[in-house]
């Protein structure tokens, strides 16, 4: 499948929410405006998050940030927060070369790690993980549950 990675752009809002809703079956308008924020209109950040685009629409998306030295973690290390792929174009690849160009977009920026979240239970996105050669980090992710 022919296809264009390139770099998120504020016009992507509506497919990428779209997509979400899709995959997730609800849709997220005020999170994805957040990111949106965050991603495009901070203006000392590069920007990391990007799309697929093939047959003229926005097949799938990846974003994620560089770390500045919150939390004490090294500025060499990012963050992979959001990813979805439009359900017409699930298991073509699209996540394969989102990841890839991800990766390699973030290794010319001087990146060493990328970290991500997964829920314990979600299966299928551990072992996507884990195709791309992420493992379990040497840090732990707490919680308090106050409700």
């Amino acid at each position: 499948m022919n296809m264009e990675i390139r770099p998120l752009q504020r016009e992507d809002f509506d497919a990428v929410v779209d997509i979400d809703e899709k995959v997730f079956n609800m849709a997220r308008p005020d999170y994805y405006e957040g990111k949106f924020r965050q991603v495009l209109d901070e203006k000392d950040k590069l920007v990391t998050s990007l799309v697929a685009v093939a047959e003229g629409k926005v097949a799938g998306f990846i974003m994620g940030e560089l770390f500045v030295g919150e939390y004490g973690i090294p500025s060499t290390t990012a963050t992979l927060d959001t990813i979805g792929v439009h359900p017409d174009y699930q298991r073509k690849g699209v996540s394969v070369q989102l990841m890839e160009e991800f990766v390699a977009h973030l290794r010319k920026a001087g990146v060493e790690k990328i970290n991500t979240l997964v829920d314990w239970n979600d299966w299928q996105l551990i072992r996507f993980f884990s195709k791309n050669g992420f493992e379990p980090a040497k840090t732990i992710n707490l919680e308090l549950d106050i409700g």
